[in-house]
């Protein structure tokens, strides 16, 4: 099941989330038992307690303490239901940690879960993992696994554990599309803010946290408080996995006491920084490389050096390609990624995508792309515009130099190599909108309901850009609302 290559995993620390992996591939029940033991069930309080003891916050970006969501469920369940949702989606192409998790060690997910879900009497474990990804398989074996064991075992178990496939996007991993996909809806955020806690899993009270979080949980739950504090800082005990990629020889996941330098992990995976390294991801920021030099792994180290630790994501520019049309290639995708429905998403992303790619050919301006900006920030339905903004200022800051060279001679001199990760290309197709001029009166509504593709001339008469698959949805709401029915949405050829 598990293929001949697997997450490559390295380490600047003792090894707890990647023990017993220098010599399996993947840990299965037995060789995961023999290595961690087997959790003993802790009540509500007693979890509580050790998870406030070290301050245990979620991994998945936003780092919100645990605590107050595992407080939060067992206050909005009372006498009800309620769920344990693992979130190891993980869209952001930059990141494989919680691959490496799923592929390589998914029991101890499942131990975390499990424990937080028997201290909340949960009805279910749920994990969504990206679908048709080894992770997905990997860790349906694992629940099978337990489930024999539990079977010969002659035990039973009331608690239900199932995986659940989400399409892989970037918003996927959203804390609302997450939910709404595990319940059978399309996997994008719901435009009006619910929380888990509150209405999660079939309208149950949630506790929704990233696959790293709840492996943590497990190993705080062997190792006790105290043990697990013998690491890291006082603020931020433990260790943490980095996804390193883009300019490094070696790509790996690397496990790191918190307050290691950064510089110690970039010279581990023989990294070429070049004009800077990408921390925290396409919703992070870029650190230049004097800045780079001196950021220490912990969130407060990455915030005093201009950036986010996020989910742990590092990607070292390196020097042969043009930082600022690296820097284009994700804005670009960030604005394909969006759900289209709010207007920094829909309108804003592609506007600021568009400037920051005339920037790269010399025709544009830094201004143009920081007013774009501008124009998107705090207004999103979620923060996927804001995420996308911090990533693009953070270029225009750090490549300053490089933007010079751009607008003096319409380039760097340097090819754009697609360093930073993307997906592989699904071949979507693309659209075109065909008019009827015999029907067509010149009202505009097309162009108000699609500015990024239509175009009107002084008579009020459109012209029309091939429509990308992404943005099908809304040709298709333009056709239907012309007024004189003038309209058809047709595939485009290769």
């Amino acid at each position: 099941m598990i293929p001949h290559r697997v997450p490559h995993v390295l380490r600047l620390g003792p090894a707890r989330l990647t023990a017993g992996l220098d010599h399996c591939r993947r840990l299965d029940l037995p060789a995961h038992r023999t290595i961690h033991g087997e959790p003993a069930a802790r009540d509500l309080e007693n979890l509580l307690a050790q998870v406030d003891e070290v301050d245990l916050r979620g991994r998945g970006g936003a780092a919100f303490p645990f605590a107050r969501k595992l407080r939060a469920v067992a206050e909005a369940a009372g006498a009800r239901e309620s769920v344990v949702l693992v979130n190891a989606a993980e869209g952001e192409p930059a990141s494989s940690k919680d691959e490496m998790l799923l592929v390589r060690t998914p029991h101890l997910v499942l131990d975390g879960a499990i424990l937080a879900a028997e201290a909340l009497h949960a009805r279910e474990v749920v994990v969504a993992t990206a679908e048709g990804h080894v992770g997905e398989a990997s860790m349906a074996a694992a629940v099978a696994e337990r489930r024999a064991a539990t079977i010969a075992g002659a035990s039973e178990s009331h608690l239900r554990i199932r995986v659940v496939g989400l399409p892989e996007r970037f918003i996927s991993g959203e804390g609302g599309a997450l939910v709404r996909g595990v319940n059978g809806e399309e996997a994008m955020p719901p435009g009006r803010k619910k929380r888990a806690a509150h209405e999660g899993v079939d309208g149950l009270p949630t506790l929704l946290s990233n696959a790293e979080t709840f492996a943590q949980l497990a190993v705080l739950a062997e190792l006790g408080p105290p043990g697990y504090a013998d690491v890291g800082t006082a603020r931020e005990p433990g260790t943490l996995l980095l996804s390193v990629s883009g300019g490094a020889a070696v790509e790996a996941v690397i496990e790191v006491s918190a307050g290691m330098p950064l510089w110690g992990v970039l010279e581990l995976c023989d990294a070429d920084v070049g004009d800077g390294v990408l921390v925290g991801g396409y919703h992070g920021a870029w650190l230049g490389p004097e800045a780079a030099r001196d950021a220490v792994i912990s969130r407060e180290g990455m915030k005093l050096a201009g950036g986010e630790l996020g989910a742990g994501i590092i990607v070292p520019l390196g020097s042969s390609t043009c930082p600022l049309g690296e820097s284009a290639r994700i804005a670009t995708y960030l604005a394909a990624q969006s759900s289209g429905q709010c207007g920094p998403c829909r309108l804003g992303l592609p506007e600021v995508a568009r400037t920051l790619c005339a920037l790269t050919d010399g025709s544009g301006s830094a201004d143009a792309v920081r007013r774009a900006v501008r124009a998107v920030e705090r207004r999103g339905a979620c923060f996927h515009p804001d995420g996308s903004a911090r990533f693009v200022l953070s270029a225009l800051d750090v490549f300053a130099d490089d933007i010079a060279l751009h607008l003096e001679h319409g380039s760097c001199g340097r090819p754009v190599r697609g360093v930073l990760p993307l997906p592989e290309p699904e071949g979507e197709p693309e659209y075109r909108l065909d008019v009827d001029w015999t029907r067509c009166e010149g009202h505009g509504l097309c162009a108000h309901l699609l500015p990024e593709f239509v175009d009107l001339d002084d008579y009020g008469f459109p012209s029309f850009r091939n429509v990308p698959g992404w943005m099908a949805r809304d040709a298709r709401r333009a056709v239907e609302m012309c007024p004189a029915l003038a309209l058809r949405l047709a595939t485009q050829p290769a």
